[in-house]
C-alpha cells in the first residue's frame, strides 16, 4: 500500500529558512509562494506556466518560464493525422525573476513581448484567456494563438516536493486537468478551431527551486468518456517523493488518489527506450491497467555552451484499459488522448 500524505498546513510553503514546510499533496493549493522567502541564490529559481490543448486533430503547447538565469517561451503544434510536429522556443538570457510570473495558480496574469513574441495568460470571468504571437514559428510562418479555458474543475493535482541531498530545494507543483477549450490558431495561411464540446486543456503551473541534474516522467491524458470529463496524471522521478505521489485520477473534476506508477517504456534493440512502442502503464495498487499507443514522439533539445541541457521527449497517442477508482469502480477507458514524456535536464 503506498503512502500518500494529505497536506493540512496553510500560510507560506517555506519556513524562516526557505526550507519546504510540510511535503505532501492537496486538491488546491494550500501554501503561499514568495520570492522573499526564497533561501537559494536567484539564478536557481525556476517558475513556469505550460498550457496544452487539444482534440482529435491538433494540440497546442505553450511554454513560459523563467529558470533564473535563463528564461525560455516556446511552443509547439502537433498533427496527428500526419504523426508531425513544430517546437520553436525563444531563449531569454539572465532574466533573474523579471519575466513576471505571478505567485499564485488563482490570480495574477503573464503580460510580456519582445521583438519576436507575445504573451498573455489572463484570468478573466470563469477561466483563462491565453494569448500567444511568434514571429517566424515555422521558418516564414508566424503563429497566432488566441484560447479561451473555463469549467475548471474541483479538484486539481497539488504537490509539494523536497530534494533529499538539498534542504533549500523543493517543487510547488499544481496541474489542473480536464478544462474546457475553445479558440484557435493560425500558422500562416492554416487556420485551425479548437470547438467547446470537443477540445480539452490543462495547465502545468510550476514553482521552486530545482538541483541541477534531474529526470521526470510525466504522463497528462484528458478526454470524454461516456459523457463524462475523465483525466489521468501520472509522473514520478522528480525530487522526493516519500511523503506522496502525483498521481491522480480525476472523473468530472472530482480527484481519486492513486499511488506509485510505472510507464512501462518498451526499450529499443540498443540503447535508450523504443518510445513509439506500445507502453505498458501500470501502478503498485493494481489500480491502473493501461496500453499507450504512441503516435508522436515530440523530441526536443537544448543545449547552452554545454551549461543548460535538456533532453526531451513528449509523446504524444492513447490509453486504453482500466482505471480503478476509490470506491472500487473499474472505469473502462478506450483511446483516451494522452501524452506521456520522458526529460532529462541540466540547468
Amino acid at each position: 500500500m503506498s503512502t500518500n500524505h494529505l497536506i493540512t498546513g496553510s500560510g507560506s510553503l517555506l519556513d524562516e529558512e526557505g526550507r519546504l514546510r510540510e511535503a505532501g499533496y492537496a486538491l488546491q493549493p494550500p501554501f503561499e509562494y514568495s520570492h522573499e522567502r526564497i533561501a537559494a541564490h536567484p539564478m536557481r529559481i525556476k517558475d513556469w506556466d505550460y498550457y496544452l490543448v487539444q482534440d482529435a486533430e491538433y494540440a497546442v503547447a505553450l511554454t513560459f518560464s523563467d529558470l533564473g538565469y535563463i528564461g525560455l517561451v516556446s511552443a509547439s503544434v502537433m498533427h496527428f493525422p500526419t504523426r508531425t510536429f513544430k517546437t520553436t522556443s525563444e531563449l531569454v538570457l539572465m532574466p533573474l525573476g523579471s519575466m513576471g510570473l505571478p505567485t499564485s495558480s488563482n490570480e495574477g496574469d503573464v503580460v510580456w513581448s519582445n521583438k519576436r513574441c507575445r504573451v498573455s495568460f489572463a484570468h478573466v470571468p470563469g477561466g483563462r484567456r491565453l494569448s500567444f504571437f511568434m514571429a517566424r514559428f515555422d521558418k516564414d510562418q508566424d503563429l497566432d494563438v488566441e484560447l479561451y479555458l473555463d469549467q475548471v474543475p474541483q479538484d486539481s493535482m497539488v504537490i509539494c516536493t523536497p530534494w533529499p541531498n538539498n534542504p533549500k530545494a523543493f517543487y510547488y507543483n499544481q496541474k489542473i486537468l480536464g478544462m474546457r477549450a475553445r479558440g484557435g490558431f493560425r500558422r500562416g495561411a492554416e487556420f485551425h478551431e479548437f470547438c467547446a464540446d470537443e477540445a480539452l486543456g490543462l495547465l502545468d503551473w510550476g514553482r521552486g527551486v530545482w538541483t541541477y541534474d534531474n529526470v521526470w516522467y510525466w504522463a497528462a491524458a484528458q478526454g470524454h468518456v461516456d459523457g463524462h470529463v475523465v483525466a489521468l496524471n501520472l509522473g514520478y522521478g522528480f525530487g522526493d517523493t516519500t511523503a506522496a505521489s502525483e498521481n491522480m485520477a480525476f472523473v468530472d473534476g472530482v480527484a481519486h488518489k492513486l499511488g506509485r506508477v510505472d510507464f512501462g517504456i518498451p526499450c529499443s534493440d540498443g540503447e535508450g527506450y523504443a518510445y513509439l512502442d506500445p507502453w505498458h502503464v501500470t501502478d503498485d495498487e493494481g489500480r491502473l491497467d493501461l496500453r499507450f499507443d504512441p503516435t508522436i514522439d515530440r523530441v526536443d533539445t537544448i543545449n547552452v555552451v554545454g551549461v543548460v541541457q535538456s533532453d526531451q521527449h513528449q509523446v504524444f497517442g492513447a490509453l486504453t484499459g482500466t482505471i480503478v477508482l476509490d470506491d472500487g469502480t473499474a472505469l473502462h477507458v478506450e483511446g483516451l488522448p494522452a501524452s506521456a514524456e520522458h526529460i532529462h535536464n541540466r540547468y
